[in-house]
Protein backbone atom coordinates (compact mmCIF):
# COMPACT_ATOMS: atom_id res chain seq x y z
CA UNK A 1 0.00 0.00 0.00
CA UNK A 2 3.02 2.54 0.98
CA UNK A 3 4.82 1.34 -1.95
CA UNK A 4 1.32 2.39 -4.58
CA UNK A 5 1.02 5.61 -2.37
CA UNK A 6 4.97 6.32 -3.17
CA UNK A 7 4.17 5.69 -6.91
CA UNK A 8 0.88 8.19 -7.09
CA UNK A 9 2.82 11.12 -5.32
CA UNK A 10 6.00 10.49 -7.51
CA UNK A 11 3.24 10.65 -10.68
CA UNK A 12 1.46 13.50 -9.09
CA UNK A 13 4.92 16.04 -8.26
CA UNK A 14 5.83 15.21 -12.36
CA UNK A 15 2.38 16.03 -14.04
CA UNK A 16 2.41 19.49 -11.59
CA UNK A 17 5.83 20.30 -12.45
CA UNK A 18 5.76 19.43 -16.49
CA UNK A 19 8.18 16.65 -16.17
CA UNK A 20 7.74 14.14 -18.82
CA UNK A 21 10.30 11.16 -19.80
CA UNK A 22 10.31 9.23 -23.18
CA UNK A 23 12.40 6.33 -24.18
CA UNK A 24 13.20 8.05 -27.15
CA UNK A 25 13.95 11.24 -25.43
CA UNK A 26 16.99 12.78 -26.68
CA UNK A 27 20.12 13.54 -23.78
CA UNK A 28 22.70 16.05 -23.74
CA UNK A 29 25.25 16.64 -20.62
CA UNK A 30 28.46 17.71 -23.03
CA UNK A 31 28.93 13.62 -23.09
CA UNK A 32 32.00 13.62 -25.03
CA UNK A 33 34.80 16.27 -24.43
CA UNK A 34 36.07 16.77 -27.54
CA UNK A 35 32.79 17.76 -29.15
CA UNK A 36 29.02 16.25 -29.42
CA UNK A 37 29.76 16.63 -33.26
CA UNK A 38 27.78 13.75 -35.38
CA UNK A 39 30.62 12.00 -36.51
CA UNK A 40 31.90 11.86 -33.03
CA UNK A 41 28.90 10.16 -31.92
CA UNK A 42 28.28 8.05 -34.60
CA UNK A 43 32.34 6.80 -34.17
CA UNK A 44 31.47 6.22 -30.83
CA UNK A 45 28.10 4.44 -31.26
CA UNK A 46 29.35 1.90 -34.08
CA UNK A 47 32.45 0.89 -31.97
CA UNK A 48 30.09 -0.04 -29.05
CA UNK A 49 27.58 -1.34 -31.56
CA UNK A 50 30.67 -3.65 -33.12
CA UNK A 51 31.41 -4.72 -29.08
CA UNK A 52 27.39 -5.50 -28.59
CA UNK A 53 27.51 -2.80 -26.11
CA UNK A 54 25.26 -1.19 -28.26
CA UNK A 55 22.19 -2.16 -30.00
CA UNK A 56 20.06 1.37 -30.97
CA UNK A 57 20.93 2.99 -34.43
CA UNK A 58 24.09 4.79 -35.52
CA UNK A 59 22.69 7.88 -35.94
CA UNK A 60 24.59 10.58 -34.36
CA UNK A 61 22.39 11.65 -32.26
CA UNK A 62 22.75 11.20 -28.29
CA UNK A 63 20.11 9.34 -26.84
CA UNK A 64 19.34 7.46 -23.76
CA UNK A 65 20.55 3.78 -25.31
CA UNK A 66 23.83 5.47 -26.08
CA UNK A 67 24.70 6.47 -23.03
CA UNK A 68 23.72 3.74 -21.40
CA UNK A 69 26.42 2.04 -23.76
CA UNK A 70 28.78 4.20 -22.74
CA UNK A 71 28.35 3.62 -19.00
CA UNK A 72 28.13 -0.15 -19.69
CA UNK A 73 31.78 -0.17 -21.44
CA UNK A 74 33.17 1.41 -18.75
CA UNK A 75 31.89 -0.36 -16.43
CA UNK A 76 32.90 -3.24 -17.62
CA UNK A 77 36.45 -1.89 -18.21
CA UNK A 78 37.00 -0.29 -14.91
CA UNK A 79 36.76 3.03 -15.74
CA UNK A 80 34.97 6.07 -14.41
CA UNK A 81 31.09 5.31 -14.70
CA UNK A 82 30.05 8.34 -16.31
CA UNK A 83 28.73 8.56 -19.63
CA UNK A 84 31.11 10.47 -20.68
CA UNK A 85 33.50 9.98 -23.69
CA UNK A 86 36.77 11.95 -22.09
CA UNK A 87 40.30 10.71 -22.57
CA UNK A 88 40.43 7.71 -20.35
CA UNK A 89 37.62 6.19 -22.47
CA UNK A 90 38.41 7.52 -26.03
CA UNK A 91 41.67 5.31 -25.08
CA UNK A 92 39.70 2.00 -24.28
CA UNK A 93 37.68 2.04 -26.96
CA UNK A 94 40.84 2.89 -29.26
CA UNK A 95 39.35 5.76 -30.75
CA UNK A 96 41.09 9.23 -32.29
CA UNK A 97 37.86 11.55 -31.97
CA UNK A 98 38.15 14.94 -33.54
CA UNK A 99 37.85 17.80 -31.90
CA UNK A 100 35.62 20.85 -32.07
CA UNK A 101 36.22 24.15 -31.57
CA UNK A 102 33.31 26.48 -29.72
CA UNK A 103 33.71 29.14 -32.78
CA UNK A 104 31.82 26.58 -34.69
CA UNK A 105 28.71 27.66 -33.41
CA UNK A 106 29.20 30.46 -31.66
CA UNK A 107 27.33 31.17 -28.12
CA UNK A 108 25.78 33.68 -28.69
CA UNK A 109 23.81 31.71 -31.71
CA UNK A 110 23.49 28.96 -29.14
CA UNK A 111 22.02 31.16 -26.62
CA UNK A 112 19.73 33.01 -28.99
CA UNK A 113 18.12 29.98 -30.36
CA UNK A 114 17.87 28.23 -26.87
CA UNK A 115 15.89 31.51 -25.88
CA UNK A 116 13.98 30.87 -28.89
CA UNK A 117 12.93 27.68 -27.97
CA UNK A 118 12.22 27.91 -24.20
CA UNK A 119 10.17 31.24 -25.27
CA UNK A 120 7.98 29.15 -28.19
CA UNK A 121 8.73 26.13 -26.85
CA UNK A 122 8.81 25.07 -23.43
CA UNK A 123 6.48 22.59 -21.93
CA UNK A 124 6.28 20.98 -24.75
CA UNK A 125 7.57 17.30 -25.35
CA UNK A 126 11.38 17.53 -25.92
CA UNK A 127 11.52 16.43 -29.75
CA UNK A 128 9.30 19.40 -30.14
CA UNK A 129 11.60 21.87 -28.79
CA UNK A 130 14.45 20.48 -31.03
CA UNK A 131 11.84 20.50 -33.84
CA UNK A 132 11.14 24.34 -33.28
CA UNK A 133 14.58 25.17 -33.61
CA UNK A 134 15.46 23.17 -36.45
CA UNK A 135 12.47 25.33 -38.46
CA UNK A 136 14.85 28.20 -37.22
CA UNK A 137 18.07 26.59 -38.74
CA UNK A 138 15.74 25.51 -42.04
CA UNK A 139 14.79 28.98 -42.81
CA UNK A 140 18.48 30.39 -42.23
CA UNK A 141 19.49 27.88 -45.14
CA UNK A 142 16.27 28.42 -47.32
CA UNK A 143 16.77 31.27 -49.71
CA UNK A 144 13.11 32.51 -48.71
CA UNK A 145 14.55 33.79 -45.13
CA UNK A 146 17.34 35.51 -43.84
CA UNK A 147 20.79 33.99 -43.61
CA UNK A 148 21.61 34.02 -40.14
CA UNK A 149 20.03 32.86 -36.58
CA UNK A 150 19.77 36.34 -35.73
CA UNK A 151 17.98 37.29 -38.56
CA UNK A 152 15.43 34.93 -38.74
CA UNK A 153 14.04 35.19 -35.15
CA UNK A 154 14.17 38.82 -35.84
CA UNK A 155 12.36 39.09 -38.87
CA UNK A 156 9.59 41.18 -38.15
CA UNK A 157 6.80 39.51 -37.27
CA UNK A 158 8.23 35.85 -37.72
CA UNK A 159 8.28 35.01 -34.13
CA UNK A 160 5.37 35.70 -31.52
CA UNK A 161 8.32 35.47 -28.74
CA UNK A 162 9.67 38.41 -30.03
CA UNK A 163 6.88 40.80 -30.20
CA UNK A 164 5.78 39.90 -27.03
CA UNK A 165 9.02 40.21 -25.28
CA UNK A 166 9.71 36.29 -24.23
CA UNK A 167 12.84 36.10 -26.49
CA UNK A 168 14.36 37.91 -23.45
CA UNK A 169 13.55 35.26 -20.67
CA UNK A 170 16.10 33.14 -19.22
CA UNK A 171 16.41 29.62 -21.37
CA UNK A 172 16.29 26.28 -19.25
CA UNK A 173 18.82 23.32 -19.67
CA UNK A 174 16.62 21.48 -21.47
CA UNK A 175 15.96 24.41 -24.18
CA UNK A 176 19.92 24.68 -24.27
CA UNK A 177 19.99 21.37 -25.06
CA UNK A 178 17.58 21.37 -27.83
CA UNK A 179 19.16 24.06 -29.45
CA UNK A 180 22.56 22.11 -29.11
CA UNK A 181 20.93 19.02 -30.88
CA UNK A 182 19.19 21.45 -33.73
CA UNK A 183 22.83 23.03 -34.40
CA UNK A 184 24.58 19.28 -34.19
CA UNK A 185 21.70 17.69 -37.26
CA UNK A 186 19.40 16.82 -35.62
CA UNK A 187 16.25 17.70 -37.42
CA UNK A 188 12.73 15.91 -36.57
CA UNK A 189 10.56 18.01 -39.03
CA UNK A 190 12.09 17.02 -42.43
CA UNK A 191 12.99 20.59 -43.25
CA UNK A 192 9.51 22.26 -41.97
CA UNK A 193 9.94 25.71 -42.19
CA UNK A 194 6.98 26.59 -40.67
CA UNK A 195 4.87 25.74 -37.20
CA UNK A 196 2.05 27.32 -35.32
CA UNK A 197 -0.46 26.22 -32.55
CA UNK A 198 -3.97 25.36 -34.00
CA UNK A 199 -5.58 26.65 -30.97
CA UNK A 200 -4.68 29.91 -30.91
CA UNK A 201 -3.24 30.68 -34.61
CA UNK A 202 -5.64 33.15 -36.64
CA UNK A 203 -3.88 33.46 -39.79
CA UNK A 204 -5.88 32.24 -42.76
CA UNK A 205 -2.19 31.44 -44.52
CA UNK A 206 -0.79 29.00 -42.05
CA UNK A 207 -3.72 27.17 -42.55
CA UNK A 208 -3.57 26.71 -46.03
CA UNK A 209 -0.22 24.68 -45.49
CA UNK A 210 0.02 21.07 -45.48
CA UNK A 211 1.30 19.64 -41.88
CA UNK A 212 3.62 17.15 -42.21
CA UNK A 213 4.39 16.19 -37.84
CA UNK A 214 2.19 17.22 -34.67
CA UNK A 215 4.39 16.97 -31.35
CA UNK A 216 2.30 18.36 -28.71
CA UNK A 217 0.56 21.62 -29.02
CA UNK A 218 2.52 22.44 -32.65
CA UNK A 219 2.13 21.51 -36.13
CA UNK A 220 4.58 21.72 -38.62
CA UNK A 221 4.72 22.27 -42.29
CA UNK A 222 7.01 21.95 -45.59
CA UNK A 223 5.67 25.58 -46.47
CA UNK A 224 4.29 26.54 -49.80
Amino acid sequence: MKKKILVLLVAIIMGVSGIAFSKSETVYAANIVKGDTTANIRAVQTRLLNWGYYSGKVDGIWGRKTLAAVKLFQKKNGLVVDGIVGPATEAAMGLSLKSTSTSSVSNANLNLLARCVYAEARGEPYVGQVAVAAVVLNRVKSSSFPNTISGVIYQAGAFTCVSDGQINLTPNQTAYNAARDALNGYDPTGGCLYYYNPATATSKWIWSLKVTLRVGNHSFALGT
